[in-house]
């Protein structure tokens, strides 16, 4: 009997011991794999208009699904980009300013801007790592071969030419509509512009189908059908996947699909922001029936604020109804450098690591993700140049409520016009709407005028920078020393010349 009690407290012991390593070693493998990551982007998307924000209902075009998500993740109520489309796509692929790689003004047509083959961008980083990459949608980074996304790190892409944005849509049709090419048959004009194209790996671009209004209108269906047949493709092969989809929602002409048109209270904007809420919630949906979305890093944010009255004219029926957006309590338009401009909206999830439910007003720049995912990861960045993202990985996890960041500089083409140090904002050109009357527009096309003293606002207390702070002009050493530290790193890694599309007294091209 004694030693029937030993033999079973030998065995217990040799069980429980068992059980132990395997859980221990089940969980260290937990620890070690690898997180999936998506970065679903929005386009010009202002921060006011999701519910969580204090859009979606208010606004007459509900979004559950992102709302969803911001109460199952974290939503970071200063989060900052840049002034334009390029650049910040420029500074979320390379954590860097977007002037570093002249790209600071939007990609023109024609012009040179384009990303350099030496850019190290955040698909490359994802593919060192030995991720499966892919990008679905809209690129904007230059068309040059050293530019396109093969080139840097993704091994599939399916999108709009790299080098224009939605709008393009409608070049062909105005230009038919205006005979600016004479009689030159409709067939030929659509051949001749721009088309859906598609890249596997460093492979050559492809051309697909004319990107045509009625494409316009379906493009997002196709590119999140795209994105969750890559998911679940590589997840049947045990693959981490990084998955960017930069899709359409917030971009006039906010063209709905077939499904959402006339769904909001307020038009083809709502109708756009709530099929885009949907396709988000797609994506949710296809981690939880993959059973991964614990093991997802799931970031839906903006890359600007929305544009403003200067998109009137594409009202589809003459009704005068603006497709612009909501940028809350903040003043501006897509493409200044206000605050309403380059400050919109991000939500994060990644179960197990950002609270449910959690809100951060942690300074957060477009730029830090690239460090915060290379410290995720364990991978090192490039020293041979100025990275100017930092990690935020404790804002993420909650273990920091102010973060890395209490400073960020706004740049449009070849010159600084702006700069945020805490809760003061501080300009060193004016940000004027230009024309009268009828002509008066704003946002891409507003007047950067020269100012012989800077201007200082608290957008804590003056979120809409109605208070001018003639008084406050100590602000200006703190944001001095920030500017003389961008300048000592510009000494050390030159910038490429600026972009520049209409300073023709200088070369055109990089």
């Amino acid at each position: 009997m004694f030693l029937k009690k030993i033999l079973t407290g030998v065995l217990s012991a040799l069980i429980a011991t068992s059980s132990v390593s395997v859980h221990a070693q089940n969980s260290s493998e937990a620890k070690q794999k690898k997180p999936n990551v998506i970065f679903i982007l929005a386009d010009n998307v202002g921060y006011g208009d999701l519910g969580s924000y204090g859009g979606g209902e208010l606004r007459g075009a509900p979004t559950p699904r992102s709302d969803e998500l911001a109460k199952s993740g974290l939503r970071l109520t200063q989060y900052l980009v840049e002034p334009a489309c390029t650049p910040s796509r420029a500074a979320l692929m390379t954590g860097q300013y977007s002037i570093r790689n002249g790209l600071s003004l939007v990609i023109i047509p024609g012009s040179p801007s384009t990303l350099s083959g030496k850019a190290y961008t955040m698909g490359q980083l994802f593919k060192d790592a030995g991720y499966s990459t892919a990008l679905f949608g809209k690129w904007h980074l230059g068309s040059a071969p050293q530019s396109l996304p093969g080139a840097h790190g993704f091994d599939q892409f399916y999108g709009i030419p790299p080098d224009i944005s939605w709008d393009s849509a409608s070049l062909v049709p105005q230009a038919i509509q205006t005979h600016s090419f004479g009689d030159v048959p409709d067939k030929v004009l659509y051949d001749k512009g721009p088309w859906i194209n598609q890249q596997k790996g460093n492979g050559p671009l492809e051309r697909v189908k004319p990107y045509t209004m009625a494409v316009r209108a379906e493009i997002d269906n196709e590119l999140t059908d795209k994105s969750i047949a890559f998911m679940k493709q590589q997840n049947a092969a045990g693959k981490p996947f990084f998955l960017y989809l930069p899709f359409s929602m917030g971009h006039y002409p906010n063209l709905p699909s077939k499904q959402f048109a006339g769904k909001s209270r307020i038009g083809q904007y709502g109708d756009k922001m709530m099929e885009g809420d949907y396709h988000l919630g797609q994506v949710m949906d296809a981690l939880k029936e993959m059973n991964i979305e614990d093991n997802t890093i799931l970031v839906f944010a903006s890359d600007n604020g929305s544009t403003g009255q200067t998109v009137m004219h594409w009202d589809r029926q003459g009704l005068g109804a603006p497709d612009m957006g909501s940028n809350g309590p903040f003043r501006g338009d897509l493409g200044e450098a206000t605050e309403g401009a380059v400050r919109t909206f991000c939500i994060i999830r990644w179960p197990g690591h950002t609270a449910p439910g959690s809100t951060s007003n942690a300074m957060f720049s477009i730029m830090d993700f690239m460090p915060t995912f290379a410290n995720i990861l364990g991978a090192k960045l490039p020293t041979d140049r100025a990275i100017d993202g930092v990690n935020q990985l404790d804002v993420l996890m909650g273990k920091s409520a102010t973060g890395n960041r209490e400073s960020l500089l706004s740049f449009i083409g070849p010159d600084l016009v702006a700069a945020r140090w805490k809760q003061w904002r501080i300009y060193f050109k004016d940000m004027n709407r230009t024309g009268t009357g009828q002509q008066t527009v704003g946002g891409l096309w507003a007047n950067s005028a020269p100012l012989y003293t800077p201007k200082f606002y608290n957008v804590e207390m003056d979120p809409h920078e109605d208070l001018q702070l003639t008084n406050y002009a100590w602000i200006g050493g703190p944001i001095f020393k920030v500017v003389e530290e961008y300048l000592a790193s510009v000494k050390k890694f030159p910038n490429p010349p600026p972009s520049n599309v209409t300073n023709f007294s200088q070369p055109l091209s990089n």
